[in-house]
């Protein structure tokens, strides 16, 4: 929207061409995020304490968690506005990303709200039935998948590349690229949301993974950097960056009330949300196994998750105290902000790792 009164008044005054650069534009989109975040937390906490619900216990999880009952839930509703409201004030308006990325924000985050919505208002701790849930995500899935594939200009958009190797790249057919942008999309909105377990666990790594997200949509949006780095070069992509500043100003914003002992938590509203946006830029900038690498955390929670279930289907014994991971450590005696504290660590090192995958091929 500012983008272009910008590029209208650099008729008038030159100097209005800054606009024009992303690592600029980016600048402000994260520092708009983060400002409206602390300007409307507040008032949004009010509002979500007055619905005099909280979000779920676990009966059978760590006792020192059953203080947090009555804690308002759905606070990831701050971060989507923020997010939403940032980019469409600095990003470009006119780039396809910017709005399949939003779409499938607002529609992951429809559907963390209905099912916060369910279990707040209504009173019902189950929420959503998990079939509508799983069936609702899949739609808007497999329809982002398709979007990209069919809207793909150039052979480096629908192809596989694996890190490290340089001259591995797996040209993918309709099918195969669906199927993986399905998966990714659908599985890291399911990851963040069992990560968001504890005070500030999910959005810190999740702010990290944007930032570094951001680094290669620059890159494979710019011509020279990407024949540089020797990555896929995305038309367009550098416009995500926009995206990614706007998350980890919002992030940051809304860990400042997120954070231990929290005022409020992200709900199914943010983390779906988050996880689905993710996804989707990961496939955009053909990232996807960077993305897990950077995202350990959420993939570890995740498998932490199948492997206890499957364990118990087979064994009837559970390999884990509780699952997700994070619940197995408070168990083992790990004060709560120790386990934070640590897998944000682990998050800070996985995503060091995946960045020098820029170099390393």
């Amino acid at each position: 929207m500012l983008l272009e009164l910008a590029r209208w008044l650099e008729q008038l005054q030159s100097s209005f061409a800054l606009f024009g650069y992303l690592t600029f534009r980016g600048i402000l989109s994260a520092l708009t995020a983060l400002a409206l975040s602390l300007w409307w937390g507040p008032a949004v906490i009010r509002k979500l304490a007055s619905y005099k619900g909280g979000q779920p216990i676990r009966t059978d999880g760590p006792q020192s968690h059953f203080s947090k009952a009555g804690t308002p839930t759905m606070g990831g509703a701050l971060i989507l506005f923020t997010v939403l409201a940032s980019v469409l004030l600095w990003g470009d308006l006119r780039n396809k990303y910017v709005w399949l990325v939003l779409a499938v924000m607002v529609a992951f985050g429809a559907i963390g709200w209905w099912d916060d919505w369910i279990k707040i208002v209504r009173r019902d701790p189950n929420g959503m039935k998990s079939r509508t849930k799983y069936a609702l995500q899949s739609l808007f899935g497999l329809a982002a998948g398709v979007f990209l594939y069919m809207s793909a200009e150039v052979p480096a958009e629908t192809t596989f590349y694996i890190p490290f190797f340089k001259a591995v790249a797996l040209p993918l057919v309709a099918f195969s690229f669906v199927a993986i942008a399905y998966f990714w999309i659908v599985g890291f909105s399911n990851a963040v949301n069992l990560t968001d377990g504890l005070d500030g666990l999910a959005i810190m790594p999740t702010v990290l993974v944007a930032c570094a997200l951001g680094v290669f949509a620059y890159a494979s949006g710019n011509a020279v950097f990407s024949e540089y780095l020797q990555i896929p070069q995305v038309p367009g992509a550098g416009e995500l960056v926009i995206i990614c500043a706007a998350i980890a100003g919002a992030g940051l914003g809304f860990l400042w009330f997120n954070t231990y002992p929290a005022m409020v938590f992200m709900g199914d509203i943010g983390a779906l949300a988050l996880g689905a946006v993710l996804g989707t830029m990961a496939v955009i900038v053909r990232q996807e196994l960077v993305l897990v690498i950077m995202g350990g955390i959420f993939v570890i929670e995740t498998l932490s998750v199948m492997i206890q279930v499957a364990s118990f289907k087979l064994t009837g014994k559970r390999v884990f105290r509780m699952a997700p991971i994070h619940h197995h450590f408070e168990l083992k005696g790990w004060p709560e902000p120790r386990v934070i504290v640590r897998f944000w660590i682990i998050s800070v090192v996985l995503v060091l790792v995946g960045l020098a995958t820029l170099k390393v091929r």
